[in-house]
């Protein structure tokens, strides 16, 4: 097989892996795109309504302890309880944020095995010339 050809079938086999990969690589990211946008639409009608129940609740808190000499305790308290569920909402998003799943990743999975079978090729090309190199210095 002449270095002609070769290269000829390297350059085919690596534009048909390229276009595949890239193929991949596209409809992973229409899929994240989705999601994203399920998610951000998710967050909002969360985030409105609680702030909707948030802000009813604590006018209704006021309003009863207000004539009671416990309504600076009252204050706090909320003050307490919205501070905590505010740091715990921020630690969830900073986990998911760190530790979520990372995206694109059947296309990088396929890249890796991608490299492994070029990486493999490539020695078998090698073993070969070897071998005829060595069957040539024989005869």
């Amino acid at each position: 097989m002449s270095l002609r050809q070769k290269v000829g079938q390297w350059s085919q086999t690596l534009v048909a892996i390229l276009a595949t990969r890239l193929e991949l690589f596209a409809i992973e990211l229409n899929e994240e795109k989705g999601d994203l946008i399920r998610l951000l639409v998710w967050v909002a009608a969360a985030m409105f309504f609680g702030v909707l129940a948030i802000i009813v609740l604590t006018f209704l808190l006021i309003l009863l302890f207000w004539p009671t000499e416990w309504r600076y305790w009252a204050f706090a308290v909320i003050l307490i309880i919205y501070g905590g569920i505010s740091l715990y909402c921020v630690r969830r998003v900073v986990a998911r944020l760190t530790h979520g799943p990372v995206p694109f990743q059947a296309s990088l999975d396929e890249l890796k095995k991608d490299l492994q079978l070029i990486q493999r090729l490539r020695d078998d090309d090698r073993q070969t010339e070897q071998n005829e190199q060595t069957h040539t210095t024989e005869y």
